[in-house]
């Protein structure tokens, strides 16, 4: 790592004083041996070894790797473990301050080190999620040339969050929830060894178990609430943490969308699902586990704006505009007046009479453009306004819907490949009901044969 002057002062004052740094810093792992959980992406011959230097280099280096899991799982301190056993040249960014000039400024670093003495650069990137593709793109050429061993850590979907060309040229590793022995394990170490708590105050087995209830899997949370437990029953003189002094220092349980496996996407995926079933109470449920596990309201809102047109669509057309106030509403206010607002259609939606009529109507047009069945547009309704147009025929034979009693013209509106196409099958449900009426009627009215 390359500390400027105010980092190193800092890291000299916690070695001389490593107390004065949180539990869960000073109960960083040093070596990969003592890393807490992830045992899968720590065997022998691993990424993650070769990088600290445990196996041959030559042509067949380590590669770039990104870390990707939830909260407290390890991706941090991996790096650090990184930073600390090798003896390449280590450098750390995080992506929320980080912009392409300091992207760039370590490139040419690692360039120079590269060229002037033979050493490699390895390049830390903590959420790098939060990098534009601009941004991302300017990592390429490193990675892809070897100039730096990209290690990248990310909360969110690398699919979703990360470009492909980034993705494509290196190894995506991704961190499992700590298991509640693993959080325990390192309660224990943190309760014993001289980094830690050194056999200060105890922990009875009931408050071990509400403290892993409230880590929810995630180390550096059940660290921090071990520390300011420990600190309170020190104060009252106690000699151990007691389930009463732990419940007064920490007053709310940390709900995890991790806990058992299920990602960040797939809580999404649940409230979905369930307003879509038309279950209301489980709805609210994850929409509860979402709010409070922190997520970010505008996402929830985008989820709820594409639900309503595509579970719903015209069996209730007030859905959508809900959703759409929602959003606006969420944008304008935050948390936590927002939680309200995502109630208000979140309840409305999982209510709704439901129809993928929409969607299913829109799929089939879709697949049927990529099958190529498309073929021009009939000349009477080619654009007739440009000089010229009379003489290639365009726009003539048009009949003008509005000069007709019932408002419609038996006229070929679609190409002659999908002319009988019959895309959108509204259902009976709701006000869709009334949507089936007129399609129905407006078919007949076209002279409009059925495919």
């Amino acid at each position: 790592m390359e500390p400027d002057l105010f980092t190193a002062a800092a890291e000299e004052r916690q070695q001389k004083d490593p107390a004065g740094s949180p539990l869960a810093v000073r109960m960083r792992p040093r070596t990969l041996d003592e890393v807490v959980g992830q045992q899968h992406l720590l065997k022998p011959g691993s990424p993650l070894r070769r990088l600290v230097g445990e196996g041959s280099g030559g042509p067949a280096g380590p590669s770039s790797v990104i870390l990707w899991g939830p909260p407290g799982t390890g991706k941090t301190t991996l790096a650090y473990v990184v930073s600390k056993a090798t003896n390449k040249r280590f450098v750390e960014l995080s992506a929320i301050t980080a912009g392409v000039k300091e992207v760039r400024a370590v490139i040419d670093g690692a360039r120079r080190a590269t060229g002037g003495f033979g050493k490699e650069t390895v390049l830390f990137l903590d959420e790098i999620h939060r990098f534009s593709k601009a941004q991302q793109d300017s990592l390429l050429p490193a990675v892809e040339n070897r100039w730096v061993t990209l290690i990248a850590a990310t909360t969110e979907n690398p699919y979703f969050s990360i470009i492909s060309p980034l993705l494509s040229r290196s190894l995506l590793l991704t961190l499992e929830p700590l298991t509640d022995d693993d959080v325990r394990g390192l309660l224990k170490r943190a309760l014993s060894d001289e980094r830690g708590l050194k056999d200060a105050v105890a922990l009875p087995e009931d408050t071990e178990d509400h403290l892993l209830r409230i880590a929810g899997g995630d180390a550096r949370r059940a660290l921090t609430a071990l520390e300011a437990a420990a600190g309170a029953a020190l104060d009252k003189g106690e000699p151990e943490i007691t389930l009463t002094t732990l419940e007064e220092t920490v007053d709310r349980a940390a709900v995890k969308y991790d806990r058992d496996g299920d990602q960040h996407y797939d809580v999404a995926s649940a409230l979905i699902k369930s307003i879509r079933g038309s279950d209301v109470d489980a709805a609210l449920h994850y929409l509860a586990r979402m709010i409070e596990a922190g997520e970010d309201p505008r996402f929830i809102a985008r989820r709820l704006m594409i639900s309503a047109s595509e579970d719903i669509g015209l069996a209730d057309p007030n859905a959508l505009p809900i959703a759409v106030a929602a959003a606006q509403a969420v944008a304008m206010i935050g948390f936590p007046e927002a939680a309200l607002t995502l109630s208000h259609a979140t309840i409305a939606l999982a209510l709704a009479p439901k129809s993928n009529a929409a969607t299913t109507a829109i799929g089939a047009a879709m697949e049927d453009v990529r099958k190529g069945l498309a073929g021009p547009v009939p000349p009477h309704l080619r654009d007739g306004h440009y000089k010229g147009a009379a003489k290639l025929g365009h726009a003539q034979g048009y009949v003008y819907p509005h000069d007709l009693p019932e408002g419609i013209a038996e006229q070929q509106y679609a190409p002659d490949a999908i002319k009988d196409r019959a895309y959108y099958e509204p259902t009976r449900h709701g006000a869709e009901a009334r949507y089936a009426d007129a399609v129905e009627w407006t078919r007949k009215h076209l002279g409009r044969k059925r495919s």
